[in-house]
């Protein structure tokens, strides 16, 4: 039989392909932590934001699922909308498949509440996310908004992701204690400085409550050194033997993660391939369990 030009690169094309797929494990990866924006004029990002000029699509966002075989994904909403969480919400109805979204609300107004309890019962959306900065504009954690508003979070049993540098885990620890039925994640390991190693104790101490989980992101972030990131996977090693795999979850953060020159895949390759302090039911957890836990998906067993 005589091949044809365009049969015999076809065929070459797929066995690349197939020699360049990604690592399939046992179970199936979730990434709980990305962004997306489009700059769309029937979606206007919120005055002042500083908006990068190129759009993070769910499109893009999907063919890197699919190039690295991360099959289900937890957006979180971007700052660039602030709480306007109405771009997010369309795109959770164009891909409900593969997608749960996060929304945000303003700590600051009364009614963020109910403001929570839409998003939850209206929109779809599976958790608040609440980010306060470690200057004094960031003192309403501890103000008396927030008992309210976890509360609610706790009620309509979904998660309060908290974004907040690793002096803010006291104030985070006195709500949690007053919340016991909230599941509370912290995002990116606090942030907590590879050259502060001490201060970590202070995320650690959140182990206390049995429903708080840990993203173990953020490695390329607060690094001084290449990838593998050896001095933040010292932090990565602590948080395992504090929470157990259990409770702690991998992160891309994509496409921030590429503000350092970091890659999507370098965040799963990471956690999947280079911790080696980790053994295979460590990362089934890791890349997997925990995060069905929190965000139980169709179709993914918890």
């Amino acid at each position: 039989m005589l091949y044809t030009r365009r049969a015999l690169l076809g065929g070459l094309t797929t066995a690349l392909m197939a020699q360049d797929a990604p690592r399939n494990p046992n179970y199936h990866v979730i990434d709980p932590h990305v962004h997306v924006w489009r700059h769309d004029p029937r979606f206007p990002f919120a005055a002042g934001a500083h908006v990068p000029d190129r759009d993070a699509a769910p499109e893009t966002l999907l063919e890197l699922m699919k190039a690295n075989g991360v099959e289900r994904t937890v957006i979180i909403q971007v700052i660039h909308y602030r709480y306007d969480n109405r771009y997010l919400g369309s795109v959770l109805k164009q891909y409900p498949r593969y997608f749960k979204g996060v929304a945000r609300v303003d700590p600051l107004d009364p009614a963020s509440p109910d403001h929570l309890s839409r998003l939850v019962e209206e929109d779809g959306f599976k958790g608040v996310r609440l980010s306060p900065g470690a200057d004094a504009a960031g003192d309403w954690i501890d103000g008396p908004l927030m008992l309210p508003l976890w509360k609610r979070c706790a009620g309509l049993k979904v998660p309060m992701t908290i974004l907040a540098p690793i002096t803010r885990m006291p104030a985070v620890g006195r709500l949690i204690d007053q919340c016991p039925d909230l599941m509370l994640v912290i995002d990116h390991m606090a942030d907590c400085p590879v050259d502060q190693p001490r201060e970590l104790e202070k995320l650690i101490a959140l182990k206390r409550h049995a429903r708080t989980f840990v993203k173990v992101s953020h490695a390329w972030s607060l690094s001084k050194q290449k990838y593998p990131w050896l001095d933040a996977q010292e932090l990565v090693k602590r948080l395992h033997s504090a929470f157990g795999p259990q409770r702690l979850m991998w992160a891309t953060d994509w496409p921030i993660i590429e503000n350092s020159g970091a890659k999507y895949a370098q965040a799963l390759t990471l956690a999947r391939d280079d911790m080696t302090f980790l053994n295979d039911e460590d990362k089934r957890w890791m890349l997997s369990k925990t995060i069905s836990r929190v965000w139980p998906f169709e179709g993914v067993p918890a």
